[in-house]
């Protein structure tokens, strides 16, 4: 009887190394939005997916679906446990249902503060200085859920032109790309005549500032920033926050939260792979952090 019993132990072991509740995990999956290649996605995060795996005692693996929505129905659905996404993507979950998932972390700047900025920008050489120069022309913009790439131009940039996103009524045309990678290379094609995208706002231009999509695409050599100039800038938006499923149990919750909470410090390489550019680290966040933009997704809708 005493053989059954620690085979019993030996093999739930194995199954899940993380209980709560009276129940076990067998594997943990993250979910990283698009906006990118798929594989330089998958690579950026291999070492976050690599530290949870060895902290949980249970395959750990990375989802990098094709569009925003993949990553916003697997929170729901229960097959992605946890997420770096944009504000207007947690919105999303949060709306559709307030006890999917939780924020729990935020991106720190290298200057302490936290937010970044949807950031137009144009060819250097086309002549496009401002939103003004646009008129008439084809804007680019990434996916409809996410948070620099549509909500906030779309909210902001009518407030300053009187523009919509109507295709045809202030610009030519107004495009979804897919993804911040593919608008920044759609610009810097002449595909489309200007984009937005996201940024800290912070260092050089030149850089594509300290991190942000522009920032890795000038890293993954797709873009020169001396090609593009930059058109437009939105206010501060709050920062990315890192989602937790809240079914998990509570230890994995724990143990996931300690290693990016402390992933500035134990691995900066790894904090700034999976934040895009140079950061600081990640501090703690909760919900209140986002009910602007909650309220402004909700508006949207109506």
């Amino acid at each position: 009887m005493k053989k059954i019993i620690a085979l019993s132990l030996i093999t739930t072991a194995l199954s899940g190394a993380a209980f709560a509740d009276g129940h076990a995990i067998d594997e943990f999956r993250i979910g990283i939005l698009g906006g990118e290649n798929a594989q330089d996605r998958m690579n950026s995060n291999e070492c976050l997916r690599s530290s949870i795996e060895e902290a949980l005692g249970v395959p750990t693996k990375i989802f990098a679906p094709a569009d925003y929505n993949g990553v916003i129905q697997g929170l729901l659905g229960g097959t992605i446990d946890l997420s770096l996404m944009g504000p207007s993507s947690y919105a999303a979950v949060h709306i559709a249902d307030e006890t999917a998932v939780s924020p729990i972390l935020v991106k720190v700047n290298t200057d302490g503060s936290t937010g970044y900025y949807s950031i137009g920008f144009a060819r250097a050489d086309s002549g496009i200085t401002s939103l003004e120069s646009l008129k008439g022309k084809v804007f680019g913009f990434g996916d409809p859920n996410s948070t620099s790439g549509y909500l906030i131009p779309s909210i902001e940039i009518p407030q300053t032109t009187g523009a919509t996103m109507e295709s045809g009524d202030y610009f030519g045309e107004v495009k979804f790309t897919g993804g911040h990678e593919q608008t920044i290379v759609a610009v810097n094609n002449g595909d489309v005549d200007g984009g937005v995208t996201w940024s800290d706002g912070q260092g050089n231009w030149e850089d594509g500032y300290n991190f942000g999509a522009l920032r890795k695409a000038v890293d993954a050599g797709l873009v020169d920033m001396n090609d593009l100039v930059e058109i437009w800038s939105s206010k501060l938006i709050p920062g990315e926050p890192v989602v937790l499923r809240n079914a998990l149990p509570d230890d994995v919750r724990a143990k996931v939260t300690s290693i990016i909470d402390n992933i500035g410090e134990t691995d900066p390489a790894c904090a700034t792979a999976i934040a895009g550019g140079e950061v600081s680290g990640f501090d703690p966040i909760t919900h209140d952090a986002y009910t602007s933009i909650v309220g402004a997704r909700l508006a949207k809708s109506n």
